[in-house]
């Protein structure tokens, strides 16, 4: 008996062990900051702010939380080291891509006001210090990334990220790309269709993603293809469009919502497209299944503008999660 009481303290401390260095990240960075710092940052867990969401430019519409501008070197060296170790290396890539965007927008706009890779805001809602249960997000223009973090255990969406110019037409960053896999793959697969008039649905795309930045969606009409009606090559391609947009999860939680999907819902999964079919012409995607929604489209700026959305029916902001912790909770 007294054998197992001390293999149970050894596990015990392990266990917390584990848990204090997957939260020590964002710890680190919460006690670089200073008391006033803290109080922007810091927010009820059930704040109305959570859900209020966008992907306009922080000028057009207000977020809560701390600013990047308003850190100094050494705390966005230690954000970024936490947000880096939230996303995979691809996610963490993507992310910094386009906040560097505002830099272009600004060089061909010539507003540095409203074009600011600074104007991009923390909020954490709970405090990761004292609490098993806290979430917190990243927002500003063309990015919003919503994490739920539950005894460890993270979810994240709605993630929303967008690029303009998706293809930078000149400058010294000429050439550059954003997001172009979520495009190319979508491109791909709708000329590779055999039956292609059955996966479009409408030959004029929305002028922007249908949810927009709705605080919680259902699915949508269901259009487009069903994955079951496609050859076996698209199946492929169809799934690794989805895992593009998975790939800027950390690895376990990406081949996690990857089972869920196959075990699922895999064969009734729509892929629907409107507009253009070639790259240059507006278009918009659709990628629906039983629990999530993608949706892409590049029809602004001539077809140089692109947003692409993440939405889980019944994850978002992790209330799958909040609502097991509560039912598990003895103390609510």
């Amino acid at each position: 008996m007294k054998t197992k009481f001390i293999l149970f303290i050894i596990l015990f401390i392990l266990m917390s062990a584990f848990e204090t260095n997957c939260s020590e990240p964002a710890l680190s960075f919460l006690n670089s900051l200073t008391g006033e710092q803290k109080d922007k940052l810091l927010h009820a867990f059930n704040d109305d702010s959570k859900s209020e969401w966008h992907y306009f430019p922080a000028t057009m519409f207000p977020r809560a939380g701390i600013s990047l501008g308003e850190l100094n070197r050494d705390q966005k060296q230690l954000f970024f080291e936490f947000l880096h170790s939230s996303l995979s290396e691809t996610g963490y890539s993507k992310t910094k891509q386009i906040i560097s965007l505002e830099d272009v927008l600004a060089e061909i706009s010539g507003n540095s006001h409203t074009r600011d890779p600074e104007k991009y805001y923390i909020a954490f809602y709970g405090n990761p210090e004292k609490d098993s249960l806290w979430s917190w997000c990243i927002q500003g223009h063309h990015l919003s990334l919503n994490f739920a973090v539950i005894n460890g255990k993270t979810e994240i969406a709605p993630r929303f990220m967008g690029a303009n110019p998706a293809t930078v037409k000149s400058g010294k960053r000429k050439g550059t790309r954003t997001l172009f896999l979520e495009e190319d793959l979508g491109l791909q697969l709708i000329n590779s269709i055999q039956e292609k008039q059955k996966a479009i649905f409408s030959e004029h795309p929305p002028y922007d993603i249908v949810t927009r930045n709705d605080a919680e969606v259902d699915p949508l009409n269901p259009v487009g293809i069903k994955l079951k009606e496609l050859k076996r090559t698209n199946q492929e391609l169809l799934l690794n469009l989805i895992n593009e947009y998975l790939a800027i999860l950390p690895e376990e939680l990406a081949e996690k919502r990857m089972q869920k999907i196959q075990s699922e819902e895999l064969g009734e999964i729509r892929f629907g497209w409107a507009g253009g079919t070639q790259a240059g012409k507006p278009h918009y995607y659709r990628v629906q299944g039983k629990t999530f929604l993608i949706e892409f489209d590049n029809t602004q700026n001539n077809a140089n503008h692109i947003h692409s959305v993440w939405r889980d029916f019944d994850g978002d902001f992790g209330r799958n999660l909040i609502r097991e912790h509560y039912q598990h909770s003895h103390h609510h």
